[in-house]
């Protein structure tokens, strides 16, 4: 019954596994250029985790190498309102982590201690961005916890639930405002268009005590 039982929640996390990933991309900066920023939609109170590898180009090997300790990364986290969430220096490799507490797009921008880095040599930037259940370790949470194997998987399978949750809230949230958004639209365009008919009415009202009055003095009416 056990082992049964056991196959069913492993063939659903295979599968949930399946349906999910995470953001890794690499780009290469300059010692002046401007922060790179990514737009992450995040559901609020949400774990996101972003690990990070710089690499620097060697003129000798033409190719690019592990950076030297000298070189940091200066990161900045800010919500949907613009509001700071984490500003923080860290070195040429390392991982970074907050808590989202509004839903919506999330910035989050690189960029290169400048004033520490002197050659003026490009730089390739790894990195990998983790959000909700994908963020957390669970094999860390299995030996603080001392969880058995079936429990580590119906551990995730929650988490997952709940992330699944705080995704469909998002999405409500998305539409409440795309709503707002064309309803006040709508009655934009409509308070407008009896603008429109008020003024044609106004205006052709105004043309014909013009003309009338034209005429009269005209003495042809």
């Amino acid at each position: 019954m056990a082992s049964s039982a056991m196959a069913v929640f492993s063939s659903a996390f295979t599968l949930v596994l399946l349906a999910q990933c995470s953001s890794a991309l690499y780009f290469h900066i300059l010692e002046t250029s401007h922060p790179k920023c990514f737009i992450e939609e995040i559901p609020d109170e949400t774990l996101v985790v972003g690990k990070y590898k710089t690499q620097a180009w060697d003129d000798a090997s033409n190719q690019f190498l592990p950076s030297s300790p000298g070189i940091g990364m200066h990161v900045v986290v800010t919500d949907p309102a613009q509001k700071t969430l984490m500003s923080k220096y860290y070195s040429s490799e390392g991982k970074f982590s907050f808590t989202s507490h509004t839903p919506g797009e999330h910035t989050i921008c690189l960029q290169t201690n400048s004033t520490k880095w002197t050659s003026g040599k490009k730089l390739r930037v790894h990195l990998d961005i983790e959000v909700g259940e994908q963020a957390v370790d669970y094999a860390q949470v299995a030996a603080r916890e001392k969880l058995t194997e079936l429990q580590l998987r119906v551990r995730q399978l929650l988490d997952q639930v709940d992330q699944i949750s705080k995704e469909q809230n998002y999405q409500r949230y998305r539409e409440e405002q795309f709503r707002a958004t064309s309803e006040s639209t709508n009655s934009r365009v409509l308070w407008w268009s009896l603008a429109q008919t008020a003024i044609l009415l106004v205006l052709g009202y105004w043309q014909m005590r013009h003309l009338r009055g034209f005429f009269e003095a005209k003495k042809l009416v």
